[in-house]
């Protein structure tokens, strides 16, 4: 099929859904996540619950990184109260940065997953730099009503990823048996 390049290994609804514990009894030693629409609306601080994740992700035993087309500044701004790595102004999907995480990290690519909310930029950099990707729904506000050509673009090719069922669940089963919003432990 002309788009399993852009399809993702896994699709979920959000980042407090994942089974990080299974992830990391998977063999993962680390998680590299996008920040904007994926962990916080755009520009957006760093929220108590994404604080909480992090604690939790680590306590799980994975190390994290952040990749993002933003700027340090930003990214300092977020990451206030956040222990994680960060690469600043990525280009992302160029997979230099995706590799430089992973070296960053000290893991092998199949090590790490890249979790992100934007098929084109991180799900595309992710699979092209050999790193299994992670997709999950895009952070919007509830006056927001459209989103751009990208994205409904992103909306087909989401279409065509859920009737291949081969494309589906490559990392397994990673969302948690209770799925409580926001809820970490």
């Amino acid at each position: 099929m002309f788009f399993k390049f852009l399809y993702p290994f896994n699709y979920v609804k959000n980042v407090f859904i994942i089974d990080y514990k299974k992830l990391f009894e998977s063999g993962y030693k680390a998680v590299i996540f996008d920040i904007d629409n994926t962990l916080v609306h755009h520009g957006d601080d760093s929220t108590p619950e994404v604080d909480d994740l992090f604690k939790y992700i680590h306590s799980c035993g994975l190390k994290t990184l952040l990749v993002s087309n933003n700027s340090e500044e930003r990214i300092q701004r977020f990451i206030k109260n956040i222990d994680s790595e960060y690469i600043y102004d990525a280009h992302k999907p160029n997979p230099k940065n995706y590799t430089e995480a992973v070296k960053k990290l000290g893991v092998k690519k199949s090590e790490a997953v890249f979790v992100g909310d934007q098929i084109f930029i991180d799900i595309l950099g992710a699979n092209l730099s050999g790193i299994p990707s992670i997709l999950v729904d895009f952070i919007r506000l509830d006056t927001e009503t459209y989103y751009g050509k990208r994205r409904d673009l992103e909306a087909i090719i989401l279409k065509f990823y859920k009737k291949s069922k081969s494309s589906q669940n490559r990392i397994g089963d990673i969302e948690k048996e209770e799925m409580t919003e926001n809820v970490v432990v």
